[in-house]
């Protein structure tokens, strides 16, 4: 039953997280919500992983979730759900583009998609920074700021534009930060 579940549930990832890896996290902190599957604590882990390894954080998400929800067949499962709806959507849009190129329709779709998707990706960036720096998504009243954390968003964010270098430096560097200043 539990890899109908995962299937279920990543296959409509897969199919609604319009826009990369990262429009899937709001899936997965909706997954925290409905299943006991994993904890908060457990999401930010599972995200720093993600970022940390080679490959989609969206396809290693659903791999690491599927794993610690139903071992190797769950990430097994949970991993082609995910990919599976773009790789059927992705050809029947292959086939229609051919056809449908100018169309004015097509264009207006996307240009109505884009807004979207930043949106969303603007919304668990918040989530993202109030885990960074609050240790929970939501911001509240009376939450202990990690001034640690805060002192190196601040030099990190210029740093990634001015720099240009490749993330895994900066993935790498957060690490380090993270084990000698113990944020």
């Amino acid at each position: 039953m539990i890899y109908l579940l995962l299937f279920y549930e990543f296959f409509k990832i897969g199919l609604f997280a319009i826009g990369g890896g990262l429009a899937a996290l709001p899936f997965l902190f909706d997954l925290l919500d409905k299943y006991d599957w994993y904890t908060t604590a457990e999401l930010t882990n599972m995200i720093a992983i993600s970022e940390s390894t080679p490959g989609p954080i969206a396809v290693n998400m659903a791999t690491y979730v599927g794993y610690h929800t139903g071992g190797l067949l769950g990430s097994v499962v949970a991993t082609l759900a995910l990919i599976m709806p773009a790789i059927i959507i992705s050809l029947l849009i292959c086939k229609a583009m051919a056809v449908w190129r100018d169309n004015q329709y097509v264009e207006m779709v996307f240009s109505g998609l884009r807004p979207a998707v930043a949106g969303l990706l603007a919304a668990i960036s918040i989530s993202l920074i109030s885990l960074a720096l609050f240790g929970t998504e939501h911001f509240a009243p009376g939450l202990q700021l990690n001034l640690k954390a805060l002192i190196f968003l601040i030099v990190v964010t210029p740093a990634v534009f001015y720099f240009n270098k490749h993330p895994i430096i900066f993935i790498a560097l957060g690490a380090a930060v993270g084990i000698i200043f113990q944020l």
